[in-house]
């Protein structure tokens, strides 16, 4: 393990150097919560999907296709329909409000009650949504390749926190950047390697056949061959609205405030759709594979859930000798990548949002651009902490199943809070007070099947929970719909100078001020060339001719990326002379 530990190393320290060079843009309290909306749309595509994704994703979801083939693709093809509904209809609208944080976003649309409470709620969830993503990690890792859990939590979570801390949302899209073109490049090379493993096409099509898999298989499943009735056309439905509401709703737009106006707010959507649809191809076949050719390996790795090693178990077969620690990193960084998106955003809904309302209640002035910025950094470090508390916390449990933890808070809270960021968003007329009587009709079935199973009863499957929330929900909504003349002429006016600044396009110049996009291409584009030019090392490692041209393949194509944007940069400005 010693080349693995070597490669982490580098990679970490790499990280570390990145996020203190992008700490230099920092300047106030934009440029930290939303990199003083002049990110470039590449960028923030990459970082849109990074933060999309975590170790859960070859893990979790790569036991989903190792046990039941494509069925959890659905999941996936919410995701990319609904960044093409960004694309298209709703990308540059969310850029358009010129928000720091989704919480302006919900004071704007629903008042200040809505602000306080949702960034709260957040407060309480994010840390804990982030602690089982790292817990998560920290086990697979360490059961799969022999790391320390502790060692594990502590480290991911310190270094983390320390490019977030310091070099804000510039560090935070920088690095996603460049961990994204290391995951993608991987990911594609372990997916050609069982393309040809299984022989092909032809290969594959003959492994679905056999009767051990063909029936698992089935992209519909009959209720009763998985458990919680998993994969059936009612959870398909259920779980293809749910993800596509989350891609769409208000919530979403935090995504896109960081591009310079709603063009680059399209094409960052368009960028992400497309990362989104090329892995979704290529991060699940090697799990089906393994199932086709593996299938004993997978089951005697020794683990309570064997299935979440499938991805790992082709890795290890046919990856050439150095590029495993490749793969470890890449697993490290999708999860990093999810966790330090999340801490950049509460950490700015803390000191935009919740601080200076207690400021203001204990007579307090507002701080200067330099206090916030301190102010940032300090929340950042302290809400790290509380995340890696949590995960160790949840390491030394043994009552609670790993990767359902994550599922029951958003089905139990996720989809409530969110569905009045969906509709408020698609009912103009909605009145600001529809914002808790929403929530507060999305959470009966919630609170309901939780107390029932508390006493003994069945447990709720997520697709029979889902579908009553939405029930409640909606018919709530139609509610304050009805009701609606019951708002005050204030408030209706508030709601409509929300939608009107939505729908104004940004004049960047004017607003913002000067792009730096080249330095962007430049910083990243040699961050990553040299990334490229540090794998072409594995060279050395014993490996046959074959797996020295996969190992030049993964380096030129990284280095390639590299110098492609670093030439980008370096190119002068047309009229220059």
């Amino acid at each position: 393990m010693t080349i693995e530990y070597l490669t982490l190393a580098v990679y970490f320290g790499f990280l570390l150097v990145l996020g203190a060079v992008f700490a230099r843009f920092n300047k106030n309290l934009s440029d930290f919560s939303r990199g003083g909306s002049r990110l470039t749309w590449w960028m923030v595509g990459m970082s849109n999907l990074m933060a999309g994704i975590s170790a859960f994703t070859f893990t979790g979801n790569g036991s989903s296709a190792f046990e039941a083939g494509p069925s959890m693709l659905i999941i996936y093809l919410a995701n990319v329909l609904g960044h093409l509904a960004g694309c298209l209809y709703l990308a540059h609208r969310f850029r358009q409000t010129r928000a720091y944080t989704t919480a302006d976003i919900k004071r704007e649309r629903f008042g200040v009650g809505a602000e306080q409470f949702g960034a709260w709620m957040g407060l309480f969830l994010g840390p804990m949504a982030a602690a089982i993503q790292l817990w998560a990690l920290a086990v697979f890792v360490s059961t799969v390749f022999g790391f320390s859990i502790t060692l594990t939590i502590v480290a991911i979570g310190v270094i983390t926190v320390f490019y977030s801390s310091s070099g804000g949302a510039w560090a935070v899209v920088a690095t996603d950047f460049v961990q994204g073109v290391i995951l993608f490049g991987i990911t594609v090379l372990v997916a050609a390697l069982a393309y040809v493993a299984i022989g092909g096409w032809a290969g594959f099509v003959a492994g679905w056949a056999e009767p051990r898999v063909a029936a698992d298989f089935a992209f519909f499943k009959n209720p009763g061959r998985f458990s919680g009735d998993r994969y059936t056309w009612e959870w398909a439905g259920v779980i293809f609205i749910m993800q596509f509401m989350a891609q769409i709703n208000l919530g979403a737009a935090g995504r896109y405030l960081a591009v310079k106006d709603g063009r680059e707010a399209r094409r960052a959507a368009l960028f992400s759709m497309v990362l989104m649809a090329i892995g979704t191809a290529v991060w699940f076949f090697p799990p089906m594979v393994a199932r086709m050719i593996y299938e004993t390996q997978v089951m005697e790795s020794g683990i309570k859930d064997p299935a979440t090693t499938a991805y790992a178990v082709v890795a290890k077969n046919l990856l050439p000798n150095g590029l495993m620690g490749v793969l470890i990193a890449a697993m490290f960084a999708a999860t990093m990548s999810s966790m330090d998106s999340g801490l950049n955003a509460q950490t700015s809904t803390v000191v935009r949002n919740l601080l200076p309302r207690l400021r203001s209640a204990l007579g307090l002035a507002p701080l200067r651009e330099e206090g916030q910025l301190r102010l940032c950094r300090a929340v950042s470090v302290a809400l790290g902490a509380v995340i890696i508390i949590y995960a160790l916390l949840l390491s030394l449990q043994e009552k609670i199943v790993l990767f359902d933890a994550y599922l029951t808070i958003n089905s139990v809270l996720g989809v409530p809070m969110g569905l009045p960021l969906l509709v408020g968003l698609l009912f103009r007329r909605l009145p600001a007070w529809s914002y808790f009587v929403i929530i507060a009709g999305a959470l009966i079935p919630s609170i309901y099947s939780l107390v029932q199973q508390s006493l003994g009863g069945e447990a709720w499957t997520i697709q029979r929970r889902g579908f009553w929330v939405l029930v409640y929900g909606f018919a709530a909504t139609v509610l304050a719909l009805c009701l609606e003349r019951l708002g005050s002429d204030a408030s209706r006016g508030r709601v409509r100078e929300f939608f009107q600044k939505m729908d104004t396009p940004v004049d960047f110049a004017r607003e913002i001020g000067d792009a730096n996009d080249k330095t962007q291409a430049v910083l990243l584009g040699r961050s990553v060339a040299a990334m490229g030019g540090l794998m072409f090392g594995f060279l050395f490692m014993p490996n046959p001719a074959a797996g020295r041209w996969q190992i030049g393949a993964l380096a030129g194509f990284t280095l390639l990326v590299g110098l492609g944007l670093w030439l980008y940069g370096a190119r002068p400005k047309r009229g220059a002379g």
